[in-house]
């Protein structure tokens, strides 16, 4: 299990005293770490050469026997990092879910007004339908005004034909007349009382228009109320098209403008996917400058290495004082250099450690690599990220290990030296460094040529963070890009779909108007034609009452003339 431990060390009078762990927290899952309660403290391994203060990792097995040690700098920076990505990916969720809450008020909002519409037109549905039967009751009337109308016609037809065959007796009687009285100045009583009957059935066989009239009348009242009814329909009908224009033109403008925007949505897809293209050139250019900051800084440790032994061969990486140590006992030279042997021992499974540590990032950071290259889109950018975490840990480890080994070989090269020098001390034969001179000036080009490749790897590290800052902000506004678009695909569908339920509701509107018209239309095309036939029909009722009263005036000049050619008295011929 793995923990979080600070370093103590007590104080010695001689000696910088034995180290000790001080277990701070325990990890309980990839992101969970819990304190450590109360205060437990383990004894350090001997190979500990860390400070005081300094805070460690250390894996402990059930029996919290130590496993493994290393320095909780980079660890921490991780964590750090992860929970800095945590607190970003939080944030961006409470956006997403911002967004989600505002869509479902629109949507909600959207329903309402729906849910309005719904029962607004299904009141208009209801008052359409009274308006309808309505429709149908003055339509019956229409119809039973047409067909009084009709009888009063016939009516009106037979009195004509009557009176024209009373007409044609007095016309009749008035030739005779004239014929008689062209023969005789004076008419006998026969021929009197003949007459008057003749006039008086005349007179009866005259129609009375007063009743027709009355009927006309009310029929010309019945038309009237019939068209006011039809005008409060047209008006309604009228009002409902208007609004329906204007529904129209109000979903004509939105179509317009979802068009619109998806065209734009398209425009910026487009420039999505080339800035994805863009990213993953810039990645594979990121990814071959790494593996040749690799193979350089590989070339740079081997020859940190030939360095090294090299000037171990010719004796000047480390300065060592060869008088004092000529001086120096040999009983205390000989623990000195037992002591350097177990301080090199010491050091060199720590670095040993520290190679086996770099060289499990280099294969996580393959195996991150080959992922990267099967790995969907979005999984893709969380595996980019990691690595280019696991490319900073190596870095930084491998810069570590730079100064690791330089002091390792400095060890070495001064256990050498003091073990050369016991060695002469105790008679020991001991190797002459003959070629040190004739190496001298290749260790110059070699460090010179180390300094030139320092330089180039620097410059090249300097490239690949500006890159990685590169690819991180890209990545970044990629993504942001990709929710934004998301975001206005959910917008847009909604929107697009209340669009289509609008058209839906205009048609239904114009279907309504429609069918509406077609119910008015007939009714008002047989009011129009009631009203024409009842016109006709006044205009003749008012040719024949003229014509009554002039009947009425020449039978009354008729009598007085036949009163005048006759000997009977008036009063009689008024009675007859």
């Amino acid at each position: 299990m793995l923990y979080l431990a600070e370093v103590l060390r007590k104080t010695r009078v001689i000696g910088g005293g034995k180290a000790e762990f001080k277990l701070l927290a325990c990890q309980r899952g990839e992101l969970s770490w819990n304190a450590v309660p109360g205060e437990e403290i383990i004894p350090a391994p001997d190979d500990v050469n860390y400070t005081a203060g300094m805070l460690v990792l250390v894996d402990l097995s059930a029996s919290k026997q130590i496993q493994r040690h290393a320095e909780a700098s980079r660890q921490l920076v991780s964590i750090l990092q992860n929970f800095s990505r945590l607190q970003e990916k939080a944030k961006t969720q409470e956006e997403e879910i911002e967004q989600w809450k505002q869509s479902l008020t629109y949507q909600s909002q959207e329903l309402n007004r729906r849910e309005m519409e719904i029962e607004t037109r299904q009141e208009q549905l209801q008052q359409l339908e009274e308006g309808f039967e309505n429709l149908e009751q003055q339509r019956q009337e229409i119809e039973t005004a047409r067909v009084e109308v009709d009888r009063l016609r016939e009516e009106f037809e037979r009195r004509t034909q009557e009176l024209e065959g009373a007409w044609a007796q007095l016309r009749g009687a008035e030739n005779r007349l004239e014929e008689q009285l062209q023969q005789a100045t004076v008419l006998d009583e026969g021929q009197a009382y003949y007459i008057q009957d003749l006039l008086n059935r005349i007179s009866g066989a005259v129609a009375p228009t007063e009743s027709i009239q009355e009927q006309l009348n009310l029929t010309f009242e019945i038309i009237s109320q019939q068209q006011n009814s039809l005008d409060n329909y047209w008006q309604h009908l009228e009002q409902q098209r208007s609004s329906t224009q204007q529904l129209q033109a109000e979903v004509d403008r939105q179509t317009q403008e979802v068009r619109d925007r998806w065209q734009t949505w398209h425009q910026s897809q487009n420039a999505l996917i080339q800035a994805r293209v863009e990213l993953q050139a810039v990645q594979e250019t990121l990814k071959l400058k790494q593996e040749f900051a690799k193979s350089l800084s590989l070339r740079l440790q081997a020859q940190e290495s030939l360095y090294q032994q090299m000037a171990q061969l010719t004796g000047t990486s480390t300065k060592v004082d060869i008088e004092s140590l000529e001086k120096m006992p040999l009983d205390e030279l000989q623990n000195t250099v037992r002591d350097l042997e177990r301080d090199l021992e010491k050091m060199s499974r720590f670095v040993q450690g520290q190679e086996e540590e770099l060289s499990l990032q280099q294969d996580a950071i393959h195996d991150l690599q080959n992922q990267i290259q099967n790995a969907s889109e979005y999984d893709r950018l969380r595996l980019e990220t990691e690595l280019a975490d696991e490319q900073d840990r190596y870095q930084m480890l491998n810069e570590t290990l730079v100064g690791q080994r330089r002091n390792l070989h400095e060890r070495q090269s001064v256990l050498k030296q003091h073990q050369l020098t016991l060695a002469r001390r105790q008679g020991y034969p001991t190797p002459e460094n003959s070629g040190a001179a004739d190496l001298a000036p290749l260790l110059a080009q070699l460090d010179q040529l180390r300094q030139q490749q320092t330089q180039e790897l620097r410059t090249l590290e300097e490239q690949i963070r500006q890159l990685q800052q590169s690819v991180q902000h890209t990545q970044s506004t990629v993504e942001q890009e990709s929710r934004k678009l998301e975001s206005q695909w959910d917008e847009l569908r909604q929107r697009e779909a209340a669009a289509i339920g609008q058209i839906a509701a205009v048609a239904e509107s114009w279907g309504r108007i429609n069918t509406y018209q077609e119910t008015i239309q007939p009714a008002q095309d047989s009011l129009n034609a009631l009203r024409q036939k009842a016109e006709a029909i006044a205009s003749v009722m008012t040719q024949f009452q003229e014509a009554s009263d002039y009947q009425h005036q020449a039978i009354n000049e008729m009598r007085e003339t036949v009163q005048q050619l006759s000997s009977i008295p008036t009063h009689e011929f008024a009675a007859s």
